[in-house]
């Protein structure tokens, strides 16, 4: 019997292109009047520039050198290789934002663009199957020498979800044959079997690309493949200290070294024995989001088991309240618990992003709103605010604290920038933004058995089968702004399933009724979720009153960073000060203790946006009369203070901006 038998998957490949997305048996469209905005934003704005940079044409931004790359690989031109030995997962990742673009709304230039990309990434392919420019160009003779740094598998992985996810939005299959081709190749060189690699990248990707290959195509051996790597990590004897061994300590990064940190990789111990995040953020998550999807299609406990730990350890004890991940700069790494600075802070883009994969992993093994409402936290905030309004300006470090002068004079401080850039040498962030928010009705919903659980509340229809009933259910709702969320339920016939809202953890008292009859008072929930169980009848109405009000969060004593501070929170979103509302140095403005909020919704600001002001008071400035220390303390006087969303900030020029305040 195979290991995977009772496994469900799709076995024949039959792609929907009615502009929806379907995933999990069901279809969702975004119809949101909030995300419909960044929707539009990243398919008007976003990928046509993305695509200009990645060609190079961007004025003042940095060269990509990634489309370049791969037409000196193909042989279209001469040249150099240029950027990141892991320049090709930029195109990637363009190519799957763009794929899941076309699933919304077709759009024939941006099919025919990356038509030609893909093309081009054909030609570039070698006779074997192998796919990476960078030995391609600059290392033919060194394929598959250098797991711990080099990528190659990591850029793979990129690909097969961009194969993917465009051929479910076009039926186009060549980029999808391509990926086989190199995912077999991969197959050939990696796993078990006598005189195969025992080795797995130091980046991981692979592992849930194959897991995504496999359930398009039904094909085992890439499940089995994704397996391999996650058993392989951290197994003794280490593969990839032997093989930093067998280069002479020799990194690609920095030459000679006597010391490599298998922790920084996660792959210092089996995956199943580890307890703690640690490391790089992005690979951790990215791992944990494998490790998740196969426990629920294998069925291993031992892997859900270390999926539960970890997730426990990274959110509640090293997640900024913004939903970033990732404390220090060097390594881009988790640190240890509760030490989360504000502005030395790194929370990665990307990390946040893969938060919100192993959320969504997270919630299709288990039904729990805590995995929902870290989901949403992430995507509100770390992730929205890393993008510019404009769409051509981005975070590659997400801080929570931003003095301007000390981001440019703080070598410690230097990483952090006041202003997003336009591009990045390492430009792994903006194309993942592109490929989140234009693949966002993925995460809407999860079903088990035949219950419909609701995870984020965002405007949208989606069509499935419940208790054997063709189901749609229209859901429409104005969050962030307001607390009103309306679900309208139309089986094909009367049928008897399962309707689960999340209660958001930033909700107080909720109110829920049915066909304008108010539900007996909460008393318990299923794993944070109102179940509701009944007959449905075609034209069913439940509508979700969430209490919407601005109110105060606290940190974890042992939260040093935040110590006497408090951060302002109203509904889904975190606050910041800004010193173009509130001049500087924020340093010198604190809330009172006692003072309640007052909220109106500002339409000039930025496209709209609820503001909160509140009691506070600031240092007098011509109060201090002694020189740099003085025994008498300043004064101070009262001020209103005035708060903006945090994924707001940065849009109104240079200046400081902090998010926790103190009280």
């Amino acid at each position: 019997m195979s290991q995977f038998e009772g496994t469900k998957v799709r076995t024949t490949v039959q792609p929907d292109h009615s502009g929806h997305s379907d995933q999990g048996g069901h279809r969702v469209s975004v119809q949101d009047e909030f995300w419909g905005r960044y929707i539009r934003l990243v398919q008007e704005t976003v990928i046509p520039y993305q695509y200009e940079a990645l060609h190079d044409r961007v004025a003042g931004a940095e060269p990509s050198h990634a489309i370049a790359n791969f037409e000196i690989a193909a042989g279209r031109r001469q040249g150099k290789f240029g950027g990141m030995v892991f320049q090709d997962s930029d195109v990637a990742k363009w190519l799957e934002a763009t794929g899941y673009s076309l699933s919304i709304r077709r759009d024939p230039e941006l099919e025919r663009q990356a038509d030609e990309v893909i093309d081009l990434v054909g030609e570039a392919q070698q006779a074997d199957g192998y796919l990476n420019t960078y030995f391609t160009v600059k290392e033919p003779g060194k394929r598959w020498t250098n797991l711990q740094d080099c990528h190659e598998l990591y850029c793979a992985g990129h690909f097969i979800e961009a194969a993917v996810a465009y051929y479910e939005a076009t039926g186009k299959d060549k980029l999808l044959s391509i990926m086989r081709r190199m995912a077999d190749h991969i197959d050939s060189v990696f796993g078990p079997e006598e005189g195969k690699l025992k080795g797995y990248d130091g980046h991981q990707e692979i592992e849930l690309a194959l897991v995504k290959l496999y359930r398009l195509t039904g094909e085992e051996k890439y499940l089995k493949l994704s397996l391999f790597f996650i058993d392989q990590r951290g197994q003794e004897p280490n593969f990839l200290r032997q093989e930093w061994e067998s280069r002479g300590r020799v990194t690609h990064w920095g030459g000679q070294t006597d010391h490599i940190d298998m922790a920084y990789n996660q792959s210092h111990i089996p995956v199943r024995e580890q307890t703690v995040a640690v490391g790089h953020s992005v690979r951790a998550v990215y791992m944990y989001t494998a490790m998740a999807d196969l426990a629920r299609l294998t069925g291993d406990e031992a892997l859900r088991e270390a999926c539960l730990r970890l997730w426990s350890n990274m959110t509640e004890r090293q997640m900024y309240i913004t939903g970033g991940i990732g404390s220090t700069h060097h390594g881009e790494a988790f640190t240890f618990d509760y030490d989360l600075p504000n502005d030395t802070v790194y929370a990665e883009t990307c990390a946040s992003i893969g938060l919100i994969f192993f959320a969504r992993r997270m919630l299709e093994l288990t039904p729990n709103a805590h995995y929902a409402d870290v989901m949403e936290r992430a995507l509100y905030n770390n992730v929205l605010g890393s993008m510019a309004q404009d769409g051509k300006h981005y975070f590659y470090v997400n801080p929570l604290e931003v003095w301007p002068q000390a981001c440019t004079c703080n070598p410690g401080k230097q990483h952090v920038k006041a202003q997003r850039q336009g591009w990045f040498g390492c430009a792994c962030c903006p194309p993942n933004v592109a490929r989140l928010l234009s693949s966002l009705n993925q995460y809407i919903y999860t079903e088990h058995s035949d219950t419909l659980y609701t995870n984020l509340y965002i405007g949208s229809e989606l069509r499935t089968t419940l208790g054997g009933k063709e189901v749609k259910v229209t859901q429409s709702s104005k969050l962030p702004w307001e607390g009103i969320v309306t679900l309208k339920v139309d089986p094909a016939e009367a049928g008897v399933f399962g309707i689960a809202l999340r209660i958001p953890s930033w909700s107080g008292k909720v109110r829920i009724s049915v066909n304008g009859e108010l539900l007996p008072a909460l008393d318990a929930l299923e794993q944070g979720y109102a179940v509701i169980r009944r007959e449905w009848q075609p034209g069913d109405i439940v509508e979700l009153m969430l209490p919407m009000e601005a109110h105060r969060v606290y940190a974890h004593p042992e939260l040093r960073a935040n110590a006497g501070k408090t951060a302002i929170q109203y509904g889904p979103l975190v606050y910041c000060l800004e010193s173009a509302d509130n001049r500087e140095p924020l340093s010198s403005v604190s809330l009172s203790k006692e003072g309640t909020f007052t909220e109106f919704y500002d339409e000039d600001l930025l496209g709209g946006a609820v503001v909160i002001r509140a009691a506070g008071c600031r240092v007098k400035e011509q109060s201090w009369s002694g020189g740099l220390y003085s025994t008498t303390r300043a004064v101070v006087q009262p001020v209103e203070v005035t708060a903006i969303p945090y994924y707001l900030w940065g849009n109104r020029g240079s200046g400081e901006m902090k998010v926790w305040i103190p009280e």
